[in-house]
């Protein structure tokens, strides 16, 4: 009698974690549902955690009247060039580090010393050298995302198996294309994992810098409001902080699908 065949399960996918598209959503919702439902019976004050639909009331009308986006302009625009310029000049450093050992050598210890520094401490200092206008606070977010690019890149070149390179120089490939067709995308998945910390942390300096010396920004925004025991603008400007990561997030996301589509 034949024995009967059982299947075996594909197991080549190794490690790859799946996502379920509605999961979070659900979730977020429930937890909203669970915080209005606490604000509307009164379980906990209006004043230290107003509802949700009291924080949307507050964001409306500070969009209506025009403040909201006064402020969120100000603050998109510091992280923007911020980021951009912090980002251009770690992966310039961060490249060299890796390919290059007189880089290294000097690089190597110079960011390692100055990387632990937390970079809002330093404002002040900035604000003495820059003044009080956008330069400081330009200068601020720049070295806050300058630094973990810079490892991210050397960390990333590293990173790449040394057999393709030597079998891309076996094949007569001259230096700029091996650093363009070999180094680069091995590295990028790891560049690209230093952009999501480097976003995150242009979000989080931006806000201290503004707290501490802007008219205008999300930060002022929310320090403003916390001044006046106004928490539902306080929260609502925190509710747009937390959307401006998630966006950040799927734009980060989308670039990696578009560079590493290889993989």
């Amino acid at each position: 009698m034949a024995e009967a065949v059982r299947e075996l399960k594909f197991r080549g996918g190794g490690f790859a974690p799946g996502r379920k598209r509605w999961t979070a959503l659900v979730f977020f919702a429930l937890v909203l549902g669970i915080w209005q439902l606490a604000g509307s019976r009164g379980w906990v004050s209006p004043l230290f955690l107003p509802s949700p639909l009291a924080i949307f009331e507050a964001l409306r009308a500070e969009a209506i009247s025009g403040n909201l986006w006064i402020h969120l302009t100000a603050s998109l625009q510091r992280i923007g060039l911020g980021w951009v310029l912090g980002t251009l000049a770690g992966l310039a450093l961060g490249l060299a580090m890796g390919l290059f050992t007189l880089a290294r050598s000097v690089g190597l210890p110079l960011v390692s010393a100055f990387f632990p520094i937390p970079k809002i401490a330093l404002l002040p200092l900035f604000i003495l050298w820059f003044g009080i206008g956008e330069a400081s606070k330009l200068v601020t977010i720049g070295m806050g995302v300058f630094f973990p690019t810079v490892v991210a890149a050397y960390s990333g070149v590293d990173t790449v198996p040394r057999n393709l390179v030597r079998m891309a120089q076996s094949f007569s490939l001259p230096y700029s294309a091996i650093v363009w067709k070999v180094v680069l995308p091995g590295a990028m998945a790891t560049i690209v994992a230093g952009f999501r910390i480097t976003v995150s942390l242009a979000l989080i300096l931006v806000v201290a810098a503004e707290m501490i010396g802007a008219e205008y920004g999300l930060g002022a925004f929310i320090i403003s409001a916390g001044h006046l025991m106004m928490t539902d603008r306080l929260l609502g400007g925190v509710v747009c902080l937390s959307i401006l990561g998630l966006l950040a997030g799927t734009g980060i996301t989308l670039l990696e699908r578009r560079l590493l589509h290889w993989r």
